[in-house]
């Protein structure tokens, strides 16, 4: 089943999920940024901590 169709299939079950990253200390929801910051967060780099450790030896 093609992934649209999954999505089309379960729309009833599906509810609005709100993202939130951490600003100057604090958290905030994405959806509430201006359109220059929504377009920071979409170019940041996420990484997992204990790997770029092991790497960095």
């Amino acid at each position: 089943m093609k992934q649209q169709q999954i999505l089309e299939k379960h729309r009833e079950e599906r509810s609005k999920c709100i993202v939130y990253t951490r600003v100057m200390g604090y958290h905030r929801p994405v959806e509430s940024f201006n359109i220059g910051k929504k377009g920071e967060h979409q170019e940041r780099k996420f990484f997992l901590e204990k790997r770029s450790q092991s790497n960095a030896a």
